[in-house]
């Protein structure tokens, strides 16, 4: 049974922990529970148990990040289960029932590649794929199909990834200039660090450095302590919860805490503002004409 009102309290890893226990609990009884399909005549047994079904996670779970009040991004994979509707119904409400936000999907890794192809979010959120419960082989196919797609179409997603982050540096800002900053959506913020590691996944720059890693984390930090002050699924460190989040962070008021929000932005707007020039370097296609074949006539 999951205990709702202690994740808030738990670290990060326990919290991850205790909702892939609870998920694995629930899609085993969704399994379980629902009939399979009649055996059709001369055709091979009905899949039973967990085989070609998959309950994975993505988006904050995916990545093991989840924050306090965080909702739940889940796809059920399936591959041959007819039965798939009733298993995603049986497996869905008692995660509405507790009161959990959900954004969730019914997917073959076929239907899954094929939106995350085309749609740069649902690509982005993908390539965070993890397994929960179920089949670990179908799961893997799923991450590496990812992978290989988002690799192919990064000529034309990752523009259109550049052009949304801009967009929101537009509406909310800079992390490092703002005095009530936005953790996640501000430029420089959590956004960016997810975005580095989507270039990387790419082969189009390099793995964040420790240094990123370490600024990413801090903001990860006080996201968690923002969130367990408030008791709700907010970002935006306003000014009155400054003090109570440096304090549970152990440092020595609200200016060291923003000081040091403001120098994690910087580090991961430089390193993004980097990578972009050296993303759009690499996706310059050089004019056909200077590999044009030349015809050449005999001197004599």
């Amino acid at each position: 049974m999951l205990d709702l009102g202690a994740l808030p309290g738990l670290t990060r890893a326990e919290r991850v922990h205790a909702l892939d226990t609870w998920l694995g609990g629930l899609l085993a009884d969704a399994v379980g529970g629902t009939p399979p399909p009649k055996p059709r005549r001369g055709g091979p047994p009905p899949q039973t148990g967990t085989a070609g079904v998959a309950l994975v996670a993505v988006g904050s779970l995916g990545r093991r990040e989840l924050p306090p009040h965080g909702d739940l991004d889940l796809v059920l994979v399936h591959e041959g289960r007819p039965e798939i509707a009733a298993i995603a119904d049986a497996l869905w409400y008692p995660v509405w029932d507790a009161g959990i936000r959900l954004d969730h999907s019914v997917r073959s890794v076929s239907e899954a590649i094929g939106v995350a192809s085309t749609d740069v979010k649902a690509g982005l959120g993908l390539l965070d794929v993890r397994l929960v419960a179920g089949d670990a082989e179908l799961a893997a196919r799923l991450r590496t199909a990812t992978l290989a797609s988002w690799r192919q179409s990064a000529s034309r997603l990752l523009p259109q990834l550049r052009d949304l982050r801009r967009g929101r540096a537009r509406q909310v800002g800079e992390l490092a200039f703002l005095l009530e900053p936005d953790l996640k959506e501000a430029y420089g913020g959590l956004r960016e660090g997810q975005v580095l590691r989507a270039v990387a996944a790419a082969q189009l720059g390099d793995e964040p450095a420790a240094e990123v890693e370490a600024a990413y984390a801090l903001l990860l930090d006080v996201r968690d302590e923002l969130r367990r002050r408030t008791g709700r699924p907010s970002d935006v460190l306003v000014r009155q919860e400054q003090r109570p989040v440096a304090d549970a962070l152990g440092m020595p008021d609200e200016d060291e805490l923003l000081r040091e929000v403001s120098l994690a932005g910087r580090r991961l707007a430089f390193v993004a503002d980097e990578t972009w020039r050296r993303v759009e370097a690499s996706l310059v296609r050089r004019p056909r004409g200077r590999y044009r074949r030349v015809r050449r006539e005999p001197l004599a």
